[in-house]
């Protein structure tokens, strides 16, 4: 059995050597090690964030351009750049796929889960300027209130999750939905 993402890691990216799995520690996973010069290949997370936007009694959905999950519905989003804060990946990802211009208002949850490379950070955030539109990531970008929700076309665990968690909260009266 390969560790989690290793199937695609067969060379060292240092000396080019063959990588193999070996176990380094009791306890902890198998790791890919160069069978050259040593180096272990850690198969780290990535990160990810998704911008939970309430405008005009609901939320800001897009539904995406790209693979995975071309055509769906999801709330924007996407990966954290290095040398980039969480607050600004998702500023920046609100702005590129929905053209809206966002403050981070809090960080909402973080999720992950076993088997899978990406962790996401939810933030809720507050619509400061722009007009909603379509970036060049998505097909579309509009508000649904949450009866309107499209819960079968929405790909991502993280970002049902995330509107669960948002729309009891604002059921409950914990959370304004504007």
């Amino acid at each position: 059995m390969h560790l989690f993402g290793t199937e695609t890691y067969k060379y060292c990216p240092l000396c080019g050597g063959e990588l193999e799995e070996r176990l380094l520690k009791p306890g902890e996973p198998r790791r890919l090690v160069c069978t050259h010069c040593g180096f272990v290949f850690y198969i780290d997370p990535k990160l990810a964030v998704i911008s939970l936007v309430p405008i005009k009694g609901g939320l800001v959905l897009t539904r995406r351009a790209i693979d995975p999950g071309y055509g769906l519905w999801v709330v924007p989003g996407g990966f954290v750049d290095v040398g980039e804060t969480l607050e600004e990946a998702v500023v920046r990802e609100t702005l590129e796929e929905t053209h809206l211009r966002v403050e981070v208002v809090r960080l909402f949850n973080v999720y992950s889960y076993k088997n899978s490379r990406t962790v996401v950070a939810a933030f809720l955030t507050r619509h400061v300027a722009g007009e909603l539109a379509a970036g060049d990531e998505t097909l579309e970008a509009r508000v649904f209130g949450p009866e309107e929700i499209p819960w079968p076309e929405i790909p991502f665990r993280s970002t049902l999750n995330a509107l669960e968690e948002y729309l009891e909260l604002v059921k409950t009266g914990k959370l304004p939905l504007s």
